[in-house]
């Protein structure tokens, strides 16, 4: 009889942490992140003038004109929408430094930005071990300034208040390096344009 008392009462508790643990707790993250933090909670998706999605303010985007800042680069493509397969996915090249494959691909990256007088500062070179990162460093955003105040025109006095605004400070204000939001930056020049026209 003893014996099953105790599957009993183990049964029962197993029930309670189950509910405690699938179930009230997850419920009562959810509500906290839903009433304290929302818009980060919801992915913190981004949309522009016309309520389009752009993209997500934690997800690194992948930009090619030299009118924007470009972002550093990722081995596996950024979920964008519908033209991402398979989206949601994150990771590493997992290329060994010595793969001929990753050493074309560095060499060829640095080249581009020499040819355009930009220093190829590591994160714009090397991808990030997420291959998410959606930010890069305030000295690879001033680098790319020149290049962006040129191709759209405008002077570089009139990014670098924007550059200055989506720089993300330290963790903590002591943990990482701050960093410049590049789908942020480039979303805020547009806007830019769209008000000067």
């Amino acid at each position: 009889m003893s014996f099953i008392r105790e599957i009993i009462k183990a049964f029962r508790l197993i029930l309670v942490l189950w509910l405690v643990t699938a179930i009230i707790y997850p419920l009562a993250i959810l509500i906290m992140g839903q009433a304290l933090f929302p818009f980060q909670a919801n992915g913190s998706v981004m949309v522009n003038v016309e309520a389009e999605t752009i993209g997500s303010a934690l997800i690194g985007q992948t930009f090619t004109s030299d009118s924007y800042f470009q972002s550093r680069p990722s081995s596996v493509r950024y979920s964008q929408g519908e033209q991402a397969s398979p989206t949601g996915i994150s990771g590493a090249s997992n290329l060994a430094p010595s793969n001929p494959v990753l050493l074309d691909r560095i060499v060829a990256k640095a080249n581009q930005f020499r040819d355009e007088n930009i220093q190829p500062f590591a994160d714009v070179i090397y991808t990030s071990g997420s291959g998410l990162d959606p930010h890069i460093s305030v000295r690879t955003a001033r680098q790319q300034l020149g290049r962006v105040a040129r191709t759209r025109g405008i002077g570089e006095d009139e990014i670098l208040p924007l550059i200055n605004r989506f720089t993300d400070g330290r963790f903590l204000l002591i943990f990482g390096e701050p960093g410049v939001n590049v789908l942020r930056l480039n979303y805020a020049l547009d806007l830019q344009d769209i008000n000067r026209q």
